[in-house]
């Protein structure tokens, strides 16, 4: 099920609930084609694939709105999890951008605590306690759907300038404590989770970590994973080789039994059939 409603379902089955990252409206399609329940987009996937910059805080509340909106709308049946960055200001701003994802047709939102320093090799900065709980708070309060999904994201568990794990799992107790859906221990691998599980008091939100799985993941007690990047890195890979490829040989029709789908196909994928119904239903064809 699409939406908030679609979400909040998922998240009250037992198990956990897989949400590969898209990087634009072609990827999200083939997440939900590939069988998956729910789809992620970051802010790391959008900063690259609409700007191509990094992810280093300079992504806009309306480009990523914007961004998202392309991926609610490339889907039919599954929610979209999107990255609302710091809120893009302060408490009285969070009500905006929560809105505007809302509008977007977004299921929930991550709302972080970082405030510099994002993926840079610079001491980092994140925001007090006590102003994070009032955005939280703001951004529950901000949403017109009760079912809309607030995750609340700590980064003070990795970053450098930060208060390590036991920090991490005093914040993102009063993010719950504020009105949080689920809690998001930033950087954390999952296996470090496992040994706080218990002291957190809702579900758990993560990123993939490096040497983990799925099943892993869920025996440490993650509910919602999100894989920002799979899909980015593995298109940049397709496309780098197949233009080297090519770029030595000169041959696209060489390229097309390892590298490339035939034209019928792709044109069945993005809805040309669709498209030449609805021409006929309305007496254009």
């Amino acid at each position: 099920m699409r939406g908030a409603r679609g979400l909040r379902q998922l998240l009250a089955r037992p198990g956990i609930v897989v949400a590969p990252g898209a990087y634009d409206a072609v990827s999200a399609r083939l997440v939900e084609r590939a069988g998956f329940e729910a789809v992620y987009i970051g802010s790391y996937a959008t900063a690259a694939a609409r700007l191509g910059l990094p992810d280093a805080g300079l992504v806009s509340l309306r480009e990523m709105v914007d961004h998202a909106a392309t991926v609610v709308g490339a889907v039919e049946g599954i929610p979209v999890v999107a990255d609302a960055e710091h809120g893009f200001g302060g408490a009285t701003t969070v009500w905006r951008t929560v809105q505007e994802f809302e509008r977007a047709g977004v299921a929930g939102v991550h709302l972080e605590d970082h405030e510099f320093g994002k993926h840079l090799p610079v001491r980092g900065r994140v925001l007090s306690k006590a102003a994070m709980a009032e955005k939280v708070r703001a951004a529950v309060e901000a949403r017109r759907d009760p079912d809309f999904v607030v995750i609340a994201r700590t980064d003070a568990g990795w970053l450098e300038g930060g208060g390590g794990l036991e920090d991490a799992v005093d914040r993102l107790a009063a993010y719950a404590a504020a009105g949080a859906d689920l809690v998001f221990p930033a950087g954390v691998p999952s296996s470090a989770i496992a040994t706080v599980r218990d002291r957190l008091p809702a579900p758990v939100c993560a990123v993939d970590s490096p040497g983990s799985t799925v099943a892993r993941d869920e025996a440490c007690g993650v509910k919602l994973v999100l894989y920002y990047a799979l899909t980015l890195y593995a298109a940049y890979r397709a496309v780098r080789d197949t233009l080297a490829e090519f770029r030595a040989g000169g041959d696209a029709g060489a390229l097309q039994a390892a590298r490339l789908v035939g034209e019928p196909e792709f044109d069945e994928f993005i809805g040309f059939g669709r498209i030449q119904a609805l021409a006929r239903r309305h007496g254009l064809a």
